[in-house]
């Protein structure tokens, strides 16, 4: 088994209101941030995971993303994989 690293990033999908983003740009604009002129928010998540390689790796993330992490109606994901040393924590 090898120890794998995740990192997701998840974000809704293009066409869904994001409020919490609007809301942001209003609040960067009220501070002076007049060149911001839209945010859109999102999730990073990292995973730490053992699988027998890269592929079946992969399998797991995208497995746990469609069955959990996100929304297949509203959000859109990518992730990547690295390998990664089996003490390290997330």
């Amino acid at each position: 088994m090898q120890t794998f690293k995740a990192k997701i990033q998840i974000r809704l999908k293009s066409g869904i209101l994001d409020p919490q983003g609007q809301t942001i740009a209003h609040a960067l604009q009220s501070l002076g941030f007049s060149e911001v002129q839209a945010v859109r928010t999102g999730k990073l998540m990292e995973l730490q995971l053992q699988a027998e390689n890269r592929k079946a790796a992969e399998d797991v993330v995208k497995r746990a993303c469609e069955k959990l992490l996100a929304n297949p109606v509203t959000e859109e994901y990518h992730f990547e994989i690295a390998e990664a040393e089996e003490d390290v924590t997330v």
